[in-house]
């Protein structure tokens, strides 16, 4: 037995098409990238405290990318600053990862040692239940989720 990262369906003749990975290295229009890469493009910008992307890859259709980002104190997410982290993405990296939406939320959730919780939330954003996705136990900031699992039953 061989287990991988990489989301895979097995076709009626059995082959095997692989789409790409599940973890957080994704694949936007054929350039793969590290989801750290991206952070440090929009961590940048002095009005992003931290920042989170997943890319939602739903088998054999567009994928879909948000970026979830915490703003200082103060500051709301608007046209202006959607902008400018889109060209900040652009400059850094490539107009093929500018995110499909960005979306301000109040945490990112994160691990007792301080791992952004990125596996997790994408499963939870493809429709699985909280419970199967995450230990709360495990987590730095478990009121976090809220957030998350609100957006998620809005996009359901």
């Amino acid at each position: 037995m061989w287990r991988h990262g990489d989301w895979l369906k097995v076709t009626p003749e059995g082959g095997c098409i692989i789409y790409g990975r599940s973890d957080a290295t994704f694949n936007r229009h054929g350039l793969r990238m590290g989801t750290s890469e991206l952070y440090s493009a929009v961590e940048a910008l002095p009005e992003v405290l931290d920042s989170m992307v997943v890319d939602l890859e739903y088998l054999g259709r567009e994928s879909y990318m948000p970026l979830f980002v915490v703003l200082r104190p103060g500051l709301v997410l608007d046209e202006a600053l959607k902008a400018r982290i889109h060209d900040a993405i652009k400059t850094a990296l490539s107009p093929r990862f500018i995110p499909n939406g960005i979306f301000q939320v109040p945490e990112i959730p994160r691990t007792l040692s301080g791992k952004k919780q990125e596996l997790p939330i994408k499963k939870l954003l493809l429709g699985q239940t909280l419970e199967k996705v995450v230990n709360k136990d495990a987590m730095a900031n478990p009121g976090s989720l809220d957030w998350y699992v609100a957006f998620a039953a809005q996009r359901a």
